[in-house]
């Protein structure tokens, strides 16, 4: 920058610290810290330098050497290392998390108790019909005798006792068994569907949690070097051997490291309460996860995962279960047209009279045969078809889609590790040499170590894309690849 002819007010000194370090704080990060004077910049004099403040840069500039030569691209490692939890705070891995959310998880329990009511219309389908009693009795009293006879009584008391015992329609019975037997397996299947997505769920929450731990780690590590950097900048914008910009835009950069580390702490507690909350909070509220992310994709091709899902898939069995229900929900509605007979017997004691009678007791279906019952149910029947190949030709699609994704995320991963990773580690090592030899500026390594914390995040952000991937299509697929 040409600071000729520049003009201004001499400014006031910069504040000290309570430690006894110069150094810019408060409103005086923006000040500039040289005297401005009168005469042009390439007519003042050179500043004269003691011996004693140049060893402490060059000592500064030594130490500042060390912080930006060391390695950091170890970070684009598997493994996920969390940040240090507490003394107390308990670690748990990805199989730990699982087996909590599939045991106090309360869906599951919904889906539990589906079962239990199928089961419990099951048990009502196969049990027979109850029988009648009835039972009558009185006093009655003699009446047109024609002559009386003193000898008989004129009082007496009279009963009568019936009992009736219903029988279904063999054929009206064997369809309401038969969809009482397929909407047990219904339910069956939902639990099955239900646990399937729970586990897809929790993995895609743990990778993501995964994810913020590791942008975590980069985002502290990123602070402590741009610190170190404006430290050194500081001081040598202090020693008059920098101009007073770089002092400014150095003091940004710590800005804007501190926002991106309040950023990455506030995620990694949202994903610790959403990963909580699938298992019921039953990881507390301080904990941490241990695990790693994925850098392979699927091991089996399209057309095999594809009819893995058509024939074993928990929502294709519930629906077809679903579909076979209402088939026979369907033939129970038609065999129920024919009612069902009672057959009973009575016996009968009165006046002068004893007597058993036996018969049969049936409706007539003259008015009602059930014909809106019919159609309710056929309509039930249409639906369910409808929406069992909505939810096949939706598998086949999701299967596709997450199988690409996960391919082309793995080749993705297999870029960054075989060059990106490594041309992002050899132009930061360039650029800290070439300030060594005094042929670049300190503000090019900083952007030579964002390009590589940035490629370190999207190499995060790929393994983590590819993790996703493969929960989606083990969800898709209907288990484990």
């Amino acid at each position: 920058m040409n600071y000729a002819g520049r003009r201004g007010p001499i400014q006031a000194p910069q504040q000290q610290s309570e430690t006894g370090e110069d150094r810019v704080c408060g409103s005086q990060l923006g000040a500039t810290s040289i005297y401005q004077r009168s005469t042009p910049w390439d007519e003042r004099p050179a500043p004269a330098v003691r011996p004693d403040a140049l060893l402490a840069a060059f000592a500064l500039l030594a130490c500042l050497f060390v912080v930006l030569l060391s390695p950091i691209s170890s970070l684009a490692g598997d493994r996920a290392t969390a940040p240090p939890p507490g003394s107390s705070d308990p670690v748990y891995s990805l199989e730990a998390v699982l087996n909590l959310a599939l045991t106090r998880n309360p869906t599951v329990a919904s889906a539990e108790g589906t079962i239990d009511q199928n089961r419990g219309q099951q048990v009502a389908a196969y049990t027979y019909l109850n029988p009648s009693v009835s039972a009558n009795s009185g006093v009655g009293r003699m009446r047109d005798l024609g002559l009386f006879d003193p000898a008989l009584r004129e009082r007496v008391t009279e009963f009568n006792l019936s009992v009736g015992q219903p029988i279904e329609w063999p054929s009206k019975r064997a369809a309401r068994q038969r969809a009482s037997e397929a909407g047990v397996a219904a339910a069956s299947a939902g639990l099955a569907e239900t646990q399937l997505n729970l586990v897809a769920d929790v993995k895609v929450a743990f990778y993501d949690l995964l994810l913020a731990q590791r942008a975590l780690i980069l985002a502290q590590q990123n602070l402590a070097t741009v610190e170190d950097v404006d430290k050194a900048v500081r001081t040598r914008v202090r020693l008059g051997e920098s101009p007073q910009f770089e002092a400014i835009r150095s003091g940004v950069e710590v800005l804007k490291a501190n926002q991106s580390l309040t950023r990455a702490a506030n995620r990694v507690r949202v994903n610790r309460v959403m990963l909580d909350t699938l298992t019921a909070g039953s990881l507390g509220s301080t904990y941490a996860i241990d695990g790693q992310l994925h850098r392979v994709g699927p091991g089996f091709g399209i057309d095999i995962l594809t009819e893995r899902a058509l024939t074993q898939h928990p929502t294709i069995v519930r629906l077809r279960k679903s579909v076979e229900q209402a088939d026979h929900s369907l033939e129970f509605e038609r065999q129920a047209r024919v009612p069902n007979i009672t057959i009973g017997g009575s016996y009968w004691r009165e006046i002068g009279r004893e007597a058993f009678t036996g018969g049969v007791t049936f409706p007539t279906p003259v008015w009602d045969r059930r014909q809106g019952e019919i159609i309710s149910a056929f309509g039930s029947k249409r639906k369910g078809e409808a929406e069992f190949l909505r939810a096949r030709n939706e598998l086949i699609r999701n299967v596709s889609q997450h199988f690409q994704d996960a391919k082309t995320t793995a080749d993705l991963i297999e870029v960054y590790e075989k060059g990106l990773l490594k041309q992002a580690d050899e132009a930061l090592r360039i650029a800290k040499f070439s300030f060594q030899q005094g042929a670049s500026s300190l503000i090019e390594v900083l952007d030579a170590q964002r390009v590589q914390r940035q490629i370190l995040l999207d190499y995060a952000q790929a393994q983590f894309d590819l993790s996703m991937s493969l929960a989606l299509l083990e969800r898709a697929v209907g288990g484990a690849l």
